[in-house]
């Protein structure tokens, strides 16, 4: 009897469990057995790392071998595992020297002639082994830069079995990631783009020094789309760990270049309004992808059109708005996705939607149930909410409007003073902030908050409205560089709730 043993990493959500790979090869007819939960993909790997093996020059046993993968109440999915089960049956015959192969974490799927083929999710596989202490991980080439994200491990990338097998066994070198980049490009368009509508412009500035989520309703055609799609160019750039976070998110997905993986500005990621729950929040049979929301962590979630959106896919938004993270059962496990995004929604004020609103044939019920696709406590959670109307005939002939860099500085300076006074009880926006802190740590006069106070006693705002409409008031505050709101930074605040009437 001969065992042999190999490690590479399940991946569950954006976190990584090393498993480790035992191979036996005993008395028997000829056959491979795979036990510890395996999936239908990790079943047929029997077939894809014999041939595999055998066409790399290699000799496969003539015996029974037992693959087991530990731990073994831990479900394992996908394809990830192939080049991990074939070392640890080469390790039991023998074929491969100990030394290096029990330091290294194997990742990658192999073809029927040997070549290593790229796998998702290779990034948070990689920060997995680090975390677990490992020395080493071997990827696929194709996969070489987004695994060298991860610095305190050393990386290799390998194109095939035989590479890998010729580097245990000291014959080659294989080669590590190059030196990466932070070159920061903002996309999305200029905000000088944008014709007139300055009262839209102010409060777009607003959410974006805030973080706050934002609505616009108006007729179609009159900037709604342009607008969001400038918001990420008003936000600063994602730090160094935000960038892994999101690259991480987008790896699992799918969606990363081989080239630069490495995400440095905030996403935008507008789904179809025909969009399902599974497509907004994350799902998929087996262990749960990520969704819409988890692809716009640190970014942007633009819904147009959210009156035509599924009533059922808008309320599975309330739990990661308030929790800012997605919990998904499935099959296989729950996945845990991080999803603290800034959401932009954005529809015409009725169906028929005509250019002037005076020219609308829709009666009032159809106008209110078209826009009352909202919950209360949906829209309670957003924070800016303006009605755009059509610009007048001189809108094309009045000065240029302001770029997009100058109101990104404005922002940046309005989050640094918040990010300073938020600093010692853990948050960096605004609109992060808790309402017990606002309350109690930095109680405002009563004179200032007496609106929030009479809005309340009218009926016309809720307690967490209230808390919202505070934290836009710090927005407001910071935007002018002062120290605290006054009772006109409130006033601001509470005018952006009352834009719309549902």
């Amino acid at each position: 009897m001969a065992l042999g043993r190999a490690h590479s990493v399940a991946v569950s959500g954006v976190h990584g469990q090393i498993v480790e790979i035992e191979a036996d090869i005993g008395r028997g007819l000829p056959g491979v057995h795979i036990v510890g939960l395996p999936d239908t993909a990790l079943q047929e790997s029997r077939d894809r790392v014999r041939a595999a093996v055998t066409n790399s020059g290699e000799n496969w046993p003539d015996s029974k071998v037992i693959l087991a993968l530990s731990p073994a109440t831990l479900p394992k999915v996908g394809s990830v595992y192939d080049l991990a089960l074939a070392m640890s049956v080469l390790d039991a015959a023998e074929d491969v020297p100990r030394a290096k192969l029990e330091k290294t974490v194997l990742l990658g799927e192999l073809a029927l002639d040997g070549r290593l083929r790229s796998v998702r999710g290779v990034l948070p596989a990689v920060l997995a082994a680090k975390n677990a202490g490992w020395q080493r991980v071997v990827v696929p080439d194709s996969t070489l830069a987004e695994a060298g994200l991860v610095d305190g491990i050393d990386i290799f990338g390998a194109g095939s079995l035989r590479d890998v097998l010729a580097w245990l066994r000291g014959e080659v070198v294989l080669l590590g990631p190059g030196r990466r980049s932070r070159n920061v490009v903002v996309a999305g368009g200029d905000l000088s783009d944008v014709v007139g509508q300055d009262e839209a412009r102010w409060g777009l500035e607003v959410a974006a020094a805030g973080a706050h989520h934002l609505m616009l309703t108006g007729p179609p055609g009159i900037g709604k789309t342009m607008l969001a799609q400038r918001l990420p160019g008003l936000l600063p750039p994602l730090t160094e760990q935000e960038s892994i976070e999101v690259t991480a998110i987008h790896s699992l997905a799918g969606l990363l270049s081989d080239d630069n993986p490495l995400i440095m500005t905030p996403p935008f990621v507008a789904p179809h309004h025909t969009s399902t729950v599974s497509a907004m929040v994350g799902g998929g049979s087996g262990m749960a992808r990520p969704g819409s929301v988890s692809r716009a962590h640190r970014g942007v979630l633009f819904l147009d059109e959210y009156a035509e959106i599924g009533t059922k896919v808008l309320e599975s938004l309330r739990t990661p708005l308030e929790d800012g993270e997605v919990r998904i059962a499935r099959r296989d496990g729950v996945a845990i996705y991080p999803a603290r995004f800034q959401l932009i929604l954005a529809a015409n004020p009725c169906p028929c939607a005509p250019p002037r609103e005076a020219d609308c044939v829709c009666a009032p019920a159809v106008r209110r149930r078209y826009l009352g696709k909202l919950s209360g406590p949906l829209v309670d959670r957003v924070d800016v909410r303006i009605k755009m109307r059509p610009i007048g005939s001189g809108g094309f002939h009045a000065e240029e409007p302001e770029c997009s860099a100058d109101v990104r500085a404005r922002v940046a300076a309005a989050r640094s003073a918040a990010a300073q006074r938020w600093r010692e009880f853990g948050f960096r926006t605004n609109g992060d902030v808790t309402g017990p802190l606002l309350r109690r740590e930095f109680r405002l006069p009563y004179k200032t908050v007496a609106p929030l106070d009479d809005a309340i006693r009218r009926g016309q705002l809720t307690a967490r409205g209230a808390d919202r409409a505070l934290r836009v008031a710090w927005t407001v505050a910071d935007l002018r560089g002062a120290e605290a709101p006054d009772a006109g930074d409130v006033g601001r605040a509470l005018g952006f709730r009352d834009e719309i009437r549902r």
